[in-house]
């Protein structure tokens, strides 16, 4: 979402660009974190990303997931460095809400 309207919207791999679909990861990363600066007040706060979970709005025969999800990947290594380090599920699915392309929640340590 951007400006409160999807910024991506279709399907990867038909109606959406691998390249595409990258940005619109790192764009739902972002809107991760101003969700969890919301809460915390500070992105400060955060110790360690643990884990990103990736939806991907697929079309048929679509595979590369991983590579859409590297988006958001790579935005939190450039931003936390080592503490961005985390495990992550790449996963291609049939629909997501308001036909978004890309889908995506963090799971963080946060520092109390």
């Amino acid at each position: 979402m951007k400006d409160g309207v999807p910024a991506f919207k279709g399907k990867v791999g038909r109606d959406v660009t691998v390249e595409d679909a990258y940005e619109a990861a790192k764009l739902a990363a972002l809107n991760c974190l101003a969700a969890a600066k919301s809460v915390l007040g500070t992105l400060d706060r955060i110790e360690r990303v643990v884990k990103v979970n990736g939806y991907i709005n697929s079309a048929p025969g679509f595979t590369d997931q991983a590579k859409v999800m590297n988006g958001a990947s790579d935005l939190l290594a450039q931003i936390f460095g080592e503490k961005g380090r985390h495990a992550r599920t790449s996963v291609g699915v049939s629909e997501l809400p308001l036909n978004i392309a890309v889908e995506v929640d963090l799971v963080i340590a946060c520092a109390p």
